[in-house]
């Protein structure tokens, strides 16, 4: 176990509600053959928390695309792509103008 720091309080929080959501939306949901393939499951939820999957505080932009402007508003033109992550399990959808 590791202790928390003093000036960052609130840094155990932050850890369980990943693992969390983590557990939420991937683990639980695949019958996990083993520590490699577990690893191979939290890797893939990671790139896709970070990369794409929005949050409420940061605008609904995710992690990493926090210095990029809004995409545009749907229009007749626009359509939207989806892509899978995990098999399947979690839809990743992107807006091509």
């Amino acid at each position: 176990m590791v202790p928390i720091l003093p000036g960052v309080p609130r840094m155990n929080a932050v850890a369980e509600r990943w693992v969390g959501s983590c557990r939420r939306e991937a683990a639980d949901r695949v019958l996990i053959a083993g520590e490699r393939h577990l690893r191979l499951i939290v890797d893939e939820y990671a790139v896709h928390h970070n990369e794409h999957r929005p949050h409420r505080p940061l605008g609904q932009r995710c992690p990493d695309g926090v210095g990029t402007p809004e995409p545009p508003a749907a229009d007749a033109q626009s359509r939207a792509i989806r892509c899978d992550r995990l098999g399947g399990l979690i839809h990743e959808h992107a807006q091509i103008v």
